[in-house]
């Protein structure tokens, strides 16, 4: 296994690390330590920070793998998900929301599944729209968690409006994308039996 693929795996072991630290503590309740949300902000910024060292890594050292086509995208599903699960749990996300980045996320996957079984067994790659989507949900679950951490509980009203402004806005984004990579790879979709 080459260090970009290792750097994916290092993202996906870090999903658990990142849900110890949130789950002591929640948000709104008595039971919040800006100290756990913090913790889990770093945690999620450094397994964010792997997502874009692999693929630069890969890119760079001409690296990429069918694997690492694969298990990339699978590692940052299962990280923002867990993050938003988490601000839902906090009542900062919609269930709605939430359904719109599974849906895609689903769609996306399943069309993958379809390529991989089509007769030249093709790989299809994150485009340009999911990048900024996993950018932009990375970034929105970042300025959640340290937002939180830093204003504490006294800003709660503050924290609550700023994090759904953010998962309102990864919500359309992601519909855009979702959209676009399905019409991209319809060939796919009018082809499978």
């Amino acid at each position: 296994m080459n260090l970009p693929n290792k750097l994916t795996m290092a993202r996906i072991l870090l999903v658990p690390v990142f849900m110890v630290f949130v789950s002591l503590g929640q948000y709104g309740t008595e039971s919040f330590s800006s100290s756990w949300y913090l913790l889990a902000g770093v945690v999620f910024a450094l397994a964010s920070f792997t997502d874009f060292l692999d693929g630069h890594l890969a890119r760079k050292w001409k690296m990429v793998t069918d694997f690492g086509k694969f298990a990339d995208p699978l590692a940052d599903k299962l990280l923002t998900t867990v993050a938003f699960l988490y601000m839902m749990r906090d009542g900062v996300c919609s269930p709605v929301v939430l359904a719109i980045i599974l849906a895609r996320e689903f769609a996306v996957s399943g069309l993958r599944m379809v390529a991989a079984g089509a007769k030249d067994g093709r790989v299809i790659a994150a485009n340009m729209w999911g990048k900024v989507k996993t950018v932009l949900q990375m970034l929105s679950i970042l300025c959640y968690y340290f937002l939180a951490a830093l204003a504490g509980p006294a800003n709660e009203m503050m924290v609550s409006m700023v994090g759904n402004v953010l998962c309102w806005l990864v919500a359309a984004v992601t519909a855009i994308s979702g959209i676009k990579y399905l019409w991209d790879n319809r060939s796919f979709i009018n082809t499978a039996k």
